[in-house]
This record gives C-alpha cells, structure tokens and sequence, in this order.
C-alpha cells in the first residue's frame, strides 16, 4: 500500500510549509490527483486519518480530493479524448500514436489553515 507513503510525505510537505508561514493548526489539505494516477481514493484516506492523529498542528485536518480527468491526445487527427474509457487506442480514427495529458498528477493545491 503506497497510500501510506504518500500520506507521510504530504503531511512532511504540509508542515514544512506550514512552519514556514507560522501556522498554528491546520484544518485541511486540498489534494489534485490525477484519475489514473494509481491512487486509490478510500485507501488514502484511511491512511491520512491515522497519520495525521499523530501530528498536533493537523491532528484533526481533513483531507479533500479533487480528482483531475484522464484525457490521452491523439498525434494521428489532433483529437482529445477521456483516458479511462478508451485507453490508448484513439476512438476517432483508431490510431495508437497518442499520449497523455493529463489525469496522472499528484498535487498539494490548497492548505486550509486558523
């Protein structure tokens, strides 16, 4: 479970900042992830629950997610297209020269703080 892991170095990175900006407490922390990123949603936060019991200035933070789309751009017509649901082969003109740009991020985007 790579969740864990995650978890730890977002609340490294949250405090970092955090002391930096003479932060009392934190409230919540606002995650961008990508729909194939290979996060999984309930794991994390399950791990963040745990983990952040242990840190006094996040001991009660929430965590909010906001999931970023999967879209694969085709090289063959110039077309966008949802990832997940059509994967690597283009649904418009069937061509395998695509890639992706974006659904695959990790991002701290927001930290709610008093």
């Amino acid at each position: 479970m790579h969740e864990l892991g995650v978890v730890f170095y977002v609340i490294r990175d949250v405090k970092a900042v955090a002391e930096e900006n003479k932060v009392q407490r934190v409230e919540s922390v606002t995650l961008e992830i990508g729909e194939v990123s290979g996060v999984v949603h309930h794991l994390l936060e399950d791990c963040w629950k745990w983990a952040v019991k242990k840190e006094p200035i996040m001991d009660e933070a929430r965590l909010l997610i906001e999931e970023i789309p999967a879209v694969t751009h085709c090289e063959a017509c110039g077309e966008d297209y949802e990832t997940v649901k059509y994967a690597k082969i283009c649904p418009r003109c069937g061509s395998d020269r695509t890639y992706l740009i974006q659904g695959n991020e990790f991002n701290i985007k927001e930290i709610g703080v008093t």
